[in-house]
């Protein structure tokens, strides 16, 4: 940050900065905790004994079967269903009611939003106001939802207009349909290829479906002393030091979209 620009500014230039550092670490944070659930789901029983096997991750389907349709994925009463049959698929696996949570890009949220007049999911009083203020969807099943620009949508970050068939608003940059770089290491921090996550459309996922550990937590550094007098100016620096990885697979849910079923080419180990 030039000192002069400081200077002239009239606004606390360095507030804003830290702030969308913190920002972009928050995003780096959230991506891979969520890749690291989409493989949980995949895994298969963690522990297999004489007589004994723990219960593995769940797939579900978002819309008819067999339908090569990835535009199925943002039918409300096809999310609907698959929240209802990742409910049950939790309840079978004994995984704890406390602390489910699905997690949905905007899109899909949003169409939950415009069917409430006919899904159920909110109370006829508050419909209206539900519908304006965009938030009127607070859980499925006992299931929270939240929606997220970091969780995979067919192989993208945010949403994937060419696959869907939806019509993007313009001028999205390279932040709305970011593409997944391959984050695969088969010794540490395994996050898995881009190429594998190209028919995932949502996440459903208990607490105990992966840890996170910090090393470093988020932090912001700023220069100083001889530095700011040699450069006129201070690098304001963002740093973190975080891995994820699975606990209980049995507490993670994908939704998918777009093959006939969980064991297409797509969808195998990462």
């Amino acid at each position: 940050m030039y000192e002069l620009d400081e200077t002239l500014a009239h606004y606390d230039l360095r507030g804003e900065i830290s702030k969308k550092i913190g920002y972009a670490l928050a995003e780096n944070y959230d991506r891979k905790i969520f890749r690291k659930i989409t493989q949980s789901a995949r895994k298969a029983s963690p522990i297999t004994k004489t007589n004994f096997k723990e219960p593995g991750g769940t797939q579900i389907r978002v819309g008819a079967a067999g339908s090569p349709a990835k535009s199925e994925a943002l039918t409300a009463s096809n999310l609907v269903t698959a929240f209802y049959d990742a409910a049950a698929a939790l309840d079978e696996k004994g995984v704890s009611q406390d602390g489910r949570v699905g997690v949905l890009n905007p899109r899909q949220y949003y169409a939950l939003i415009q069917d409430i007049g006919t899904n159920g999911l909110i109370n006829r009083d508050v419909q209206g106001t539900s519908l304006q203020s965009g938030q009127g969807i607070i859980e499925i099943a006992g299931i929270k939802i939240f929606k997220s620009m970091n969780v995979p949508h067919f192989g993208q970050y945010g949403v994937n207009y060419s696959e869907t068939g939806l019509t993007a608003p313009g001028n999205t940059g390279d932040f709305v349909e970011a593409s997944m770089a391959n984050e695969h290491n088969t010794t540490v921090n395994n996050y898995g290829e881009g190429s594998k996550f190209s028919n995932s459309c949502g996440l459903i996922f208990q607490r105990e479906a992966v840890g996170c550990v910090e090393a470093i937590g988020p932090q912001v550094q700023v220069t100083s002393g001889d530095v700011s007098v040699i450069y006129q100016g201070d690098v304001i620096l963002g740093r973190l030091a975080m891995g994820v990885d699975t606990l209980n697979p049995a507490a993670a849910v994908e939704l998918y979209a777009g093959v006939a079923n969980a064991s297409g080419a797509s969808l195998t180990d990462f």
